[in-house]
């Protein structure tokens, strides 16, 4: 199968609104009954929906591309649809830091702070609102029985302002230091996050044997601090470039599938109760060395597909 984010698209449009009905709604439930087994599963899926929203954006950039030749598609749909895509993303992806900030919150202080619940729930109802007004007016690009307007005809407006993601990414283009800054401060996260990342995975594999879990436990909002540093540089680099410079690689397929892998990889040392009791001088398991060895491998993966942009598949 010629599998290109076009196809990532159509598979994954629908989860990040439909995940979000289901999150918000476990959400309450939690908070009604005060479990905090549901909180920590709600938690768990507002912040992979945050992880999933990532691929969702980039690979609609490569559905707008290949319904431009389409006549009967407007394009001041199409452009709609990327600047609400692009709000609902930036909320997104705040609501999916909320969450994993409240997951560790609960590992060092044995309950969720009533604070960060609130603004997870408030973040959270904001996503679903900007995610819902993004679905629709991608539901009506295709479908002209459900718009608005006059059968078969497409919804025009008179404007013709260009989406607000290519607003900011030609602002940063433009700009003489635009783009070496936000490479600088790239690889400042990535430092920072591939850092963290290799003294909890090496503690796992049994070296730094000295050092308990809950110490390097610490060092968590650092390395995720680093991975959101590395998503909002990340995007200023997609939305700069010319569309079709990222999502005709099939690197770069590859990259958005490692760091969705490498996400998740990220909640067994925040959740799971095995590295929590890992004291000093204590053995790990097995399953603890085959999270840590496939975190590298996968952060590794991350790093060399986005040095091999410019030189697979033709991006530059």
């Amino acid at each position: 199968m010629n599998l290109n984010l076009a196809h990532v698209h159509l598979l994954l449009n629908h989860f990040p609104t439909i995940g979000m009905i289901f999150g918000i709604g476990l959400f309450i439930v939690a908070l009604m009954t005060k479990s905090d087994h549901l909180k920590s599963a709600s938690l768990v899926i507002f912040f992979g929906i945050a992880l999933l929203s990532i691929p969702t954006f980039a690979s609609g950039t490569a559905a707008g591309l290949a319904l431009q030749k389409t006549p009967e598609v407007s394009r001041t749909m199409i452009d709609a649809h990327e600047t609400a895509a692009f709000e609902a993303l930036g909320v997104m992806e705040l609501t999916g830091a909320l969450a994993w900030l409240g997951l560790w919150q609960r590992r060092r202080l044995s309950r969720f702070p009533m604070g960060t619940l609130v603004a997870v729930l408030l973040a959270a109802s904001v996503s679903f609102g900007l995610m819902g007004q993004a679905a629709s007016i991608g539901g009506d690009i295709r479908h002209p029985e459900i718009r608005t307007g006059p059968t078969g005809v497409p919804v025009e407006t008179a404007t013709t302002t260009p989406p607000l993601a290519r607003v900011i990414g030609d602002a940063m283009v433009n700009l003489k230091w635009g783009w070496p800054a936000s490479e600088t401060v790239h690889f400042i996260g990535l430092s920072l996050l591939f850092g963290v990342v290799l003294l909890v995975d090496l503690r796992m594999l049994g070296f730094l044997k000295g050092i308990p879990y809950s110490t390097l436990h610490r060092l968590l909002p650092w390395g995720v601090l680093g991975f959101g540093v590395n998503v909002v540089t990340g995007i200023l680099f997609f939305i700069g470039a010319p569309p079709d410079f990222y999502v005709n690689n099939p690197v770069f397929i590859w990259k958005l599938a490692l760091i969705l892998i490498a996400g998740a990889n990220a909640l067994y040392f925040t959740v799971f109760e095995h590295p929590w009791t890992l004291r000093a001088d204590d053995t790990p398991s097995v399953v603890a060395k085959v999270a840590a060895a496939s975190g590298i491998l996968l952060w590794v993966g991350v790093i060399f597909c986005g040095q091999m942009l410019p030189f697979f598949g033709h991006s530059f």
